[in-house]
């Protein structure tokens, strides 16, 4: 008999969302750019043989990854792994530039876009069939179009809400593409390592292994109460999940909330010199950034990181929105960093950010209402 206590189950099923997950995303867009790296064991992040052992891996192609290496693994990690692996320092400016073609191809299909970074997002396209005959079909149009008109592989998963599209894309990678029907939900998820759950982390992972649970089907067999007092919210989140109820929304026009840049120095900046110059470049990227997202901002916010890993932020509020002049930009960056101290010690890091965000919708321009 069912605890008195526990929620009972409803599934929806009638919204229809895709989640697009590209397949090694900077490693690819590497390849595509330089043909020659295609047969090469990549990793995309700074060669420790030429910094000192310094860095971490931001992605690798699967030739990398069938040997073990990983995104936030250590370069000197990565190359124990990998001898023979070949490094890239990453471009972000070029991973974002695609990203955004990208992004313009999904909304060719919905406007119920929710992007979760650079290189993945869901679509509810509930309705949106357009030409199509199901959902299946428009989501293997666009996977098709992708690669057709930028080179570039990806993984599609396709369900009736969010946390089995996610999972349908993470399932056969690269170039794969799952469908999971209401029909399909046990037979999908029971199989499911419990490390695959989505919400199941290191830390919780030992704790299921000491209940006995190893599998979806084993999580599928414990009681709502029991799962809530080892786990508390999580564990009632766990129970609807594993049942296949997910009724988070697709957030197609989420407000963001910062935008900006930031880079690593290796060698590091050691100089006055070198630090005022690339805070002007940060300037310049952030102002291109912040025109071609239509955003303006009332805060800066500058990040730095010094040699000894010591990281410090500064940030600066004006009552009135700040122009997207790279000037403007750069001066406020000079504010914050004198006030920070100015350079005492090489800087590993820095990173120029705008926060406060609203859209631009009319002419930044100053008037002088006295004036002749």
């Amino acid at each position: 008999m069912a605890d008195l206590l526990e929620v009972p189950v409803v599934l929806n099923t009638e919204r229809q969302i895709i989640h697009v997950d590209m397949d090694a995303f900077y490693a690819q867009v590497e390849m595509r750019e330089h043909p020659e790296y295609r047969n090469e064991i990549l990793i995309i992040g700074s060669d420790p043989r030429k910094n000192g052992g310094r860095g971490v891996v931001a992605t690798a192609n699967y030739a990398a990854r069938r040997l073990g290496v990983h995104s936030a693994m250590s370069s000197n990690e990565a190359l124990k792994l990998a001898p023979d692996a070949h490094f890239v320092q990453p471009d972000f400016k070029l991973y974002k530039t695609v990203s955004k073609q990208v992004h313009v191809i999904f909304h060719r299909y919905t406007d119920l876009v929710e992007p979760v970074a650079f290189d993945e997002a869901y679509l509810d396209v509930t309705g949106h069939q357009l030409d199509f005959s199901s959902s299946v079909e428009l989501a293997h149009h666009l996977q098709q179009t992708i690669y057709e008109e930028l080179k570039l592989t990806s993984s599609v998963g396709v369900s009736f809400n969010k946390f089995l599209a996610k999972l349908a894309s993470e399932h056969n990678k690269p170039e794969g593409f799952t469908f999971v029907g209401s029909s399909d939900v046990r037979i999908f998820l029971d199989a499911l390592p419990i490390e695959d759950v989505r919400g199941v982390g290191k830390k919780t992972l030992p704790v299921m292994h000491q209940l006995g649970i190893y599998t979806g089907r084993d999580l599928f067999a414990q009681k709502q109460t029991d799962l809530a007092s080892h786990f508390g919210k999580l564990g009632y989140d766990l129970y609807l999940r594993i049942r296949g109820v997910d009724d988070r929304q697709v957030q197609g026009n989420r407000q963001r909330k910062s935008l900006g840049n930031e880079r690593t120095y290796g060698p590091p900046l050691d100089n006055e010199e070198e630090i005022l110059d690339a805070l002007r470049e940060l300037a310049i990227r952030l102002q291109q950034d912040l025109i071609q997202a239509h955003f303006h901002c009332k805060t800066i916010v500058l990040k730095m990181r010094d040699d000894d890993f010591k990281t410090e932020t500064r940030r600066i509020t004006e009552t009135d929105f700040i122009m997207n002049q790279v000037d403007i930009l750069y001066n406020l960056a000079l504010d914050l960093w004198e006030e920070i101290g100015g350079y005492q010690q090489p800087i590993r890091l820095l990173g120029l950010t705008a926060q406060n965000l609203a859209p631009v919708n009319f002419d930044e321009i100053t008037l002088d209402l006295y004036g002749e």
